[in-house]
């Protein structure tokens, strides 16, 4: 008896995996994913109606006319990806730092030279916003590609009140221009822009006083993040900064631990963050204070990689110890040259002793939980944003760096990327 009316039906999945409940996940339940051979998913109007097997689908869901229906005996179904740490938004070009550091410069000595985050300033602040957009859109389309459906993008490029600005607007219009769902930051405090270096405390009060309240009052960012790190900004000004954005309606959240034990993930514990990033040296203790505070762990191995740090972040310890683990790709112009959140998967996997199951719900579940996400995506069930990647063969074939296992991204219901029409079996 049909009881549900669907416009797409993907049936005959080989295998659906998705996390499931109430988020995040921590501890043992990170592994915990539901697997269902011979499955369907079927949504209407953008949101899953019906998970479960084909054989029940059969009888609970009828097709709507002109309804999309997916063969996918070849593929399993996960969840479309939440990217929780993107600086997408940028202009200019770094490669050159990269060619310097792979013959053994440093990401510190590369900076003080004026390389880093402010030749991308630089460059960005120099872009129109049309020229910045197009660079923008040709990036999410990479990431649409290794099936990211949801991802957060960060300002900190601009350093400057407009320049700050620019970059939002950006994001708020993409976010309608093309199918990645974005979720916006200001980071305004990703580094001390070179005209204030010997008046560091003008622009933290640059910051509080000029640049959150032009945010807020355009609405332009749901979060405010903070570099607290080394150099950059100390735990007493990044706590301001985050508390400063709080009161102005910008939710915590903060870049910690990455160079150096900064502080940062007590700041995070403290303040209430949702989230903090990267993590490399975080030890025991601080892992304890955010299990207890809530905060999530946005783990970042691709910048890890390419930064050559010789390490990664401590992945085990922060889940054995109960702090929720996120995957992100870290996307941006000095050390996050991949948009897949498939690799960053790979890296967690073999680098920071995750298993498989757990990784899946880092970049899915846990993934949205970071960004406040997670009521809408980061799972396959009935309610939720019809948002999933189709993976030819098994979902550990993910894992399979280069190859082209994404053969269909669908976002909202719609089949937004297919790699191979014909192959999907795909008909309307």
């Amino acid at each position: 008896m049909h009881t549900m009316t669907a416009d797409l039906l993907i049936r005959h999945v080989r295998t659906l995996v998705t996390p499931v409940g109430p988020a995040p996940r921590r501890g043992a339940d990170q592994r915990h994913v539901r697997s269902i051979n011979d499955a369907a998913v079927a949504s209407r109007d953008g949101r899953i109606v019906f998970v479960g097997s084909d054989g029940e689908c059969e009888r609970a869901v009828s097709a709507i006319p002109d309804a999309v229906v997916i063969d996918a005996s070849r593929h399993t179904i996960v969840p479309g990806f939440v990217d929780p740490h993107t600086h997408v938004v940028f202009a200019g070009d770094r490669r050159e730092e990269l060619r310097r550091r792979l013959a053994g410069a440093s990401y510190a000595e590369i900076a003080a030279e004026g390389g880093g985050i402010v030749r991308t300033v630089r460059a960005t602040r120099e872009a129109s916003e049309d020229d910045l957009a197009e660079q923008t859109r040709a990036r999410l389309g990479e990431m649409l590609r290794a099936g990211t459906t949801t991802a957060e993008a960060k300002s900190g490029y601009g350093l400057a009140t407009d320049a700050e600005l620019k970059m939002l607007r950006i994001i708020r219009r993409l976010s309608g221009e093309q199918p990645i769902d974005l979720v916006p930051t200001f980071l305004g405090a990703h580094e001390i822009p070179i005209e204030y270096r010997d008046r560091r405390r003008d622009y933290v009060d640059l910051l509080l006083h000029e640049m959150i309240p032009a945010v807020a009052g355009a609405r332009l960012a749901s979060w405010c993040d903070v570099f607290c790190e080394t150099g950059v900004y100390t735990p007493q000004e990044s706590r301001e900064i985050l508390e400063a954005g709080a009161k102005a309606g910008l939710r915590p959240r903060i870049h910690a631990d990455e160079l150096a034990r900064s502080g940062g993930s007590r700041v995070a514990a403290e303040v209430g963050a949702r989230s903090a990033d990267h993590l490399l040296f975080a030890e025991l203790d601080d892992a304890e204070q955010m299990a207890r505070a809530g905060v999530v762990a946005t783990l970042l191995p691709i910048a890890a990689f390419y930064l050559k740090m010789g390490r990664f972040a401590p992945a085990r310890m922060l889940i054995d110890t109960g702090v929720p683990v996120a995957l992100a790709t870290d996307l941006n112009p000095g050390g996050g040259f991949s948009p897949s959140m498939p690799f960053a998967m790979t890296l967690a996997c073999f680098s920071m002793g995750m298993t498989f199951e757990e990784c899946l719900t880092a970049a899915t579940l846990n993934a949205a939980y970071a960004i406040d996400r997670h009521e809408e995506a980061g799972s396959l069930e009935a309610g939720k944003l019809m948002d999933a990647a189709l993976v030819r063969g098994e979902a550990v074939d993910l894992l399979r760096v280069g190859a082209p296992v994404i053969d269909a991204v669908v976002k909202k219901g719609r089949v937004v990327y297919t790699r191979d029409r014909d192959g999907l079996g795909l008909r309307a």
